[in-house]
C-alpha cells in the first residue's frame, strides 16, 4: 500500500496540477492585510483585492527570483479549461526583499471565482541572472512548467497556496486520504 504524503502541496494537488515534485529551499511569506497565507487556508475575494505583501528569504541580494501566481481551477474546478490563469508575474526580485523591488511583468489581478473552490498558487523560482522575461499574450492557459522551461528557471525553490471561493460560498476543499 502506498504511503500517503503529508506534504500540503501534494495533498492539495498543487504538485501534479501545477508543479512537479521539488525541494523547497528558500522561505517565502505571503500576507494579505495582516493574515499570512498558509497552505490550504481559505480566503474570501474581499480579503485578496489588493496585492499581497511577499517576503522572500535568502541571504545574498545578488540572487534574483521570479514570482508567479496562478489559479489552476479556472473557470471552475470541475472544468478547469483555462488552467492556469495567471494572476501575477514579477521578475528580478532580489533575495531578502519582495516584489516591490522587482520588475512587475504582469500586474496583480485579484481572484474572483464564480463557482467552486479554487486554489491560488504562488511559485518562486531562482533566476540564473537578469533576463528579459516577456508578458504572455493572455492570462488564461498559462503553464508554469512551460514558463520555467522557456526562461531556464529550473525547479521552483518555494511554493504556497490558498483556497478561495465566491464571497457567499461555504465549506472548504475536501481532502481525501
Amino acid at each position: 500500500m502506498p504511503i500517503a504524503s503529508k506534504d500540503p502541496l501534494v495533498v492539495g494537488r498543487v504538485i501534479g496540477d501545477v508543479l512537479d515534485p521539488f525541494d523547497s529551499s528558500i522561505p517565502i511569506r505571503v500576507t494579505y492585510s495582516s493574515r499570512d497565507v498558509c497552505n490550504g487556508c481559505e480566503f474570501k475575494p474581499s480579503q485578496v483585492v489588493h496585492q499581497p505583501r511577499v517576503a522572500i528569504g535568502g541571504d545574498d541580494l545578488r540572487n534574483l527570483y521570479t514570482l508567479v501566481a496562478v489559479n489552476p481551477d479556472a473557470p471552475s474546478p470541475s472544468d478547469p479549461s483555462l488552467r492556469e490563469y495567471l494572476h501575477w508575474l514579477v521578475t528580478d526580485i532580489p533575495a531578502t526583499t519582495g516584489p516591490s523591488f522587482g520588475n512587475e511583468v504582469v500586474a496583480y489581478e485579484s481572484p474572483r471565482p464564480t463557482s467552486g473552490i479554487h486554489r491560488i498558487v504562488f511559485v518562486l523560482f531562482r533566476q540564473l541572472g537578469r533576463e528579459k522575461i516577456y508578458a504572455p499574450g493572455w492570462r488564461q492557459n498559462f503553464n508554469t512548467r512551460e514558463f520555467s522551461e522557456l526562461y531556464n528557471l529550473g525547479m521552483p525553490v518555494a511554493a504556497l497556496y490558498f483556497n478561495i471561493q465566491r464571497e457567499n460560498g461555504s465549506g472548504g476543499r475536501r481532502l481525501y486520504s
